[in-house]
């Protein structure tokens, strides 16, 4: 089945997303291998692939890489292998005079990309068999990026000059992973349809949007007609019995600093904290919004005063939801790894964004998600086909 058969067929619709979060991808990788055994088990077909069940994948910074490895059909074991004998190839330090703006040099991560994906496979490529979402954020423009190769999006339009499907996949995911600090940002130079001409724009990021958890912006492009400019009549229709929303985290580590006094929330203080403490917010509030809209299956508390929000009333009634939702995520606190079965495994080894030494762990702890909170019966109503 092509793409466009693919986006047009008036049947379930079944959509990834993937968080951000640096070298923590190899988590989310471990809970998608066992959805991925999941499924193959129930397809009965020994060549599945999660791009023959997702119709739309969508991921954020490490989860663009994962996605986009998705969507041109990679087993989610040729991914994990490619973080794990990649990874310390990837995060090369930078020379003392460039850690003043970054931590890693760029074109070793490049060069991985584009030994992956192919330095000529474009976002409009026949090669990706399923929609994809990256997102990453246009410093020049100073707005958040989400782009998709749907065929039918106003700036997929072949007759356009600056048509987004002529753009390197290698260089978008690329973008989507420059997170701030860590790796310099990327230049993407785009045909100017309103301006005859070409014009560098400077790309970061996607972690430092509202979409580091891409998963309710993904439905939103699925669903809103303004993302299906070319043929508003083929974007998706909703239920829950129609639309599966499947979100993977790749770990979150709240740091509660109960001691704190005022004097100590000083300019050094806010750089180093704020960042992360928008980005954790951000997360969240993507996940309650699948939560409130979507029929929640299974997810960790998101607080206090709302729990979980499985079978919650809200502004729809259960029955009128728009999508069933699961959400698979780990706490990477000393209490979160306790009550998962890791006690052994030290936070501050799998906190980090750019612990190759962790991966092992962060392994285990993916593992140790899917053993405790995934089950089949999540998949019952939205079998392969």
């Amino acid at each position: 089945m092509s793409l466009i058969e693919r986006i047009e067929y008036d049947g379930q619709k079944k959509l990834l997303a993937i968080d951000g979060g640096g070298i923590r991808g190899v988590l989310s990788l471990e809970i998608l291998q066992q959805i991925e055994n999941l499924l193959k088990t129930k397809s009965g077909r020994a060549d599945f692939h999660l791009a023959d069940y997702f119709d739309y994948i969508a991921g954020t910074s490490t989860g663009g890489i994962i996605a986009a490895g998705l969507s041109i059909g990679m087993s989610v074991a040729d991914i994990l292998s490619f973080y794990r004998e990649a990874g310390a190839q990837m995060f090369v330090k930078a020379n003392l005079l460039r850690r003043l703006r970054y931590k890693f040099e760029d074109e070793p991560l490049a060069a991985k990309l584009k030994d992956v994906f192919g330095a000529t496979t474009m976002l409009g490529s026949e090669k990706l068999r399923t929609l994809l979402l990256l997102v990453m954020r246009n410093a020049t423009t100073d707005s958040p990026w989400p782009i998709s190769n749907n065929p039918y999006a106003r700036y997929n339009d072949d007759s356009r000059a600056d048509c987004n499907l002529n753009l390197p996949l290698w260089q978008l995911v690329r973008a989507s992973t420059a997170a701030p600090t860590f790796f310099p940002p990327e230049v993407i130079v785009l045909n100017n349809t309103d301006r005859a001409g070409e014009r560098e724009f400077i790309f970061v990021d996607g972690g430092v949007t509202m979409y580091n958890n891409p998963a309710f912006q993904m439905f939103l492009m699925a669903t809103l007609d303004r993302y299906w400019a070319g043929k508003p009549e083929a974007r998706w229709r909703t239920g829950i019995g129609r639309m599966l929303v499947v979100s993977i985290g790749t770990g979150t580590s709240p740091n509660p600093q109960m001691g704190l006094e005022p004097d100590e929330m000083n300019l050094l203080f806010n750089a180093q904290t704020i960042p992360s403490a928008l980005m954790f917010a951000a997360l969240n509030e993507q996940d309650l919004l699948c939560r409130v809209f979507g029929d929640c299956r299974v997810g960790d508390p998101i607080d206090r005063e709302v729990n979980d929000l499985i079978g919650c009333a809200g502004p729809l009634a259960r029955g009128d939801k728009l999508f069933t939702y699961l959400r698979y995520n780990a706490e990477l606190t000393r209490e979160g790894l306790d009550r998962l079965g890791c006690p052994d495994i030290e936070p501050r080894t799998v906190q980090k964004l750019d612990s190759i030494d962790g991966i092992p762990d962060l392994q285990q702890v993916g593992r140790r998600v899917a053993e405790t909170k995934l089950r089949e019966e999540h998949f019952a109503d939205f079998p392969p086909t």
